[in-house]
């Protein structure tokens, strides 16, 4: 086991992408740091395991390619992203229909013309929506008054139907809230990201952020299976050891921060997940799949085999199911019993390789939402993660980078 130094200038606890954007921020400025990780690997949220020769994303991931802090801090290059078709295949009574961006998908546009989401009307409001927030900056969304997802949308003018068969579906499945509570300034930034980019997986998984974030800290900076147990001003204990440092940055998912700093906790969103695999796609199209009843319990899912074929073995096939706001109860039923709605009785013969109850996938963020809260805590302490701004992969960097800026301040 590798022994800990006594003494560094910062360490940072907890690996995962606001951690690690934190300390390659420290690292950059020719300062000490060490990363002290609880897990037998980095990324925290963000990782991936093997299973069978599948790669299963731990819980339906997506890396939106319009994130601001991936074009400063992630070499795009070397994950070689494979793209989702931009908008969605949308399923109900049996029955699936092409809903696209008509912008970038103009052959399609007849078809989400006619899509049984909801009016013409509501398809023009979408369009109208993307020209607004596609010419807004995110400093001006985020200023804005703050009320519910549900309730801008009904303000917005959209009808009750292409609410529930399109945006629960779609942005309660990333913002893990079926019932649309989020904050709408959190969902005019996601529609933002989602107009402006693609959604993408790498083709070794999303545990490939992470790790090329970990190597360009230096895998040697970095401590793993190594949990802390208390933290206080100059000093990070361990089991077996303590650690002196002029600056400590507690980077952990939401309720463990709290614990270590004794703050108010924030209620986590959850989510379950359930992988399959299979001799056959239920269908060839690269989009996300999304419910048209916008009941669940699956909200949306994806053969992810389709977009990055890389991860299923030759000649199989990886269906994901998404269950926002569920971890109780026998998933894997559930998901049959509704995709089989979707797809018929092949679902019977897909083989259950995993499933995953998160309780803690990302914070809630009500309105009133107020993002880019304090990380300085004061003594030395600070705290970043995508609780202290935006529940997202782009929270999580940008926290950490503004963290690690703030140490760096504080030690100059």
């Amino acid at each position: 086991m590798r022994v800990l130094p006594s003494q560094v200038d910062a360490i940072v606890i907890g690996a995962g992408l606001a951690g690690l954007a934190a300390a390659r921020q420290i690292s950059s400025h020719g300062l000490s740091v060490i990363v002290l990780e609880a897990q037998d690997g980095v990324g925290g949220r963000v990782r991936t395991d093997e299973v069978d020769g599948f790669l299963l994303d731990r819980g339906f991931q997506v890396l939106l390619t319009a994130y601001p802090e991936l074009k400063t801090q992630v070499n795009m290059a070397a994950l070689d992203l494979k793209m989702f078709s931009s908008g969605a295949l949308v399923m109900r009574n049996g029955r699936a229909s092409v809903v696209t961006d008509p912008f970038r998908e103009p052959r399609r546009a007849v078809a989400t013309v006619f899509a049984p989401i909801g009016s013409l009307t509501d398809k023009m409001r979408i369009a109208a929506l993307r020209w607004r927030v596609m010419h807004s900056d995110e400093a001006k969304i985020l200023s804005k008054q703050d009320i519910s997802t549900v309730v801008a949308l009904r303000a917005f003018g959209f009808s009750s139907k292409i609410i529930d068969r399109f945006f629960r579906s779609l942005f309660g499945g990333i913002q893990l809230d079926p019932d649309l509570r989020t904050s709408r300034r959190m969902f005019e930034i996601i529609f933002k990201y989602l107009s402006e980019g693609q959604s993408a997986l790498p083709t070794n998984g999303m545990r490939a952020l992470p790790e090329q974030m970990a190597k360009h800290l230096g895998l040697e900076n970095i401590y793993l299976n190594t949990r802390v147990t208390g933290v206080a001003p100059g000093v990070v204990s361990t089991a077996d050891s303590q650690i002196k440092a002029r600056a400590i940055v507690v980077a952990t998912d939401q309720p463990a921060s709290c614990e270590l700093l004794k703050t108010g906790e924030i209620a986590s969103r959850v989510a379950g997940c359930v992988y399959f695999a299979a001799d056959s796609p239920p269908t060839h199209e690269k989009f996300v799949v999304l419910d048209g009843t916008g009941k669940g319990p699956v909200l949306n899912a994806a053969v992810l085999s389709n977009i990055a074929p890389s991860y299923a073995p030759p000649g199989q096939h990886l269906i994901v199911a998404a269950l926002p706001g569920i971890i109780d109860g026998d998933l894997e039923a559930m998901s049959r019993d509704q995709l089989r709605t979707w797809w018929g009785p092949q679902v019977d013969a897909w083989r259950h390789l995993k499933t995953y109850r998160i309780t803690h996938a990302g914070p809630e963020q009500l309105p009133p939402f107020d993002p880019e809260q304090q990380v300085a805590l004061g003594d030395g302490l600070f705290v970043c993660g995508d609780h202290r701004d935006t529940g997202s992969i782009q929270g999580a960097l940008y926290s950490g980078r503004r963290c690690g800026d703030a140490v760096v301040a504080s030690l100059a």
